[in-house]
């Protein structure tokens, strides 16, 4: 198998956390894609892989693509005999809509960081970018008040989480998410004595 993914992508992260905890890490390639931040087209990407330009991909020997980070973790998953993610009934269906939070919030993340990092200083939205983050931040509070949700065995919910903290850690480190949430920075310092967060942590900005 061949990963198509990138250091900083929290998306890839978590595909890498999930890789080691199933003990499949050492059956895939990691290569980096060129080109698919928005504004640079990449057409043998769009062509041969996604169309939409997204990381990860997951390339299988066969040259079958699948896409989407929780679709690659959940094929991984099964793969692995099942460990991370419910097979069925009601806990299945709450950690797949913990998970659409999670990656929603990560979306809002990187839009803000798109408006601010690629959209031309003249047309900066300020008022869109806030909002962006307020959804992350949102999402945060919820998780904050759950902490059913930071203390059960090691699921695909807990490694998301980790990745949307550490992407905040990575890109947005004064923004006070610790101080503000003192139950998730509990949960992050637990998580990060696992190898699998400690060694996949992105490369300094």
């Amino acid at each position: 198998m061949k990963l198509v993914s990138s250091l900083a992508s929290p998306f890839a992260r978590k595909i890498r956390i999930a890789a080691i905890e199933l003990g499949l890490f050492d059956r895939i390639d990691f290569v980096s894609p060129v080109k698919t931040i928005p504004t640079t087209e990449n057409e043998d990407y769009a062509r041969n892989i996604n169309p939409l330009r997204k990381i990860p991909a997951l390339i299988l020997d066969d040259g079958t693509v699948i896409i989407d980070s929780y679709v690659i973790a959940e094929y991984l998953d099964e793969l692995a005999g099942g460990k991370l993610i419910p097979a069925s009934g009601l806990t299945k269906w709450r950690a797949r809509t913990d998970h659409s939070i999670l990656q929603g919030m990560l979306d809002a993340l990187l839009l803000c960081r798109y408006e601010k990092l690629l959209r031309p200083g003249q047309f900066f939205w300020a008022e869109w970018a806030d909002d962006q983050f307020k959804r992350a931040w949102d999402g945060l509070a919820r998780y904050e008040a759950h902490p059913d949700v930071l203390t059960r065995p090691l699921d695909l919910v807990q490694i998301s989480l980790v990745c949307v903290l550490g992407y905040l850690e990575f890109r947005f480190p004064d923004c006070g998410w610790r101080k503000t949430f003192p139950k998730l920075d509990a949960f992050h310092e637990r998580m990060m004595q696992r190898d699998s967060v400690r060694t996949t942590l992105p490369p300094p900005a």
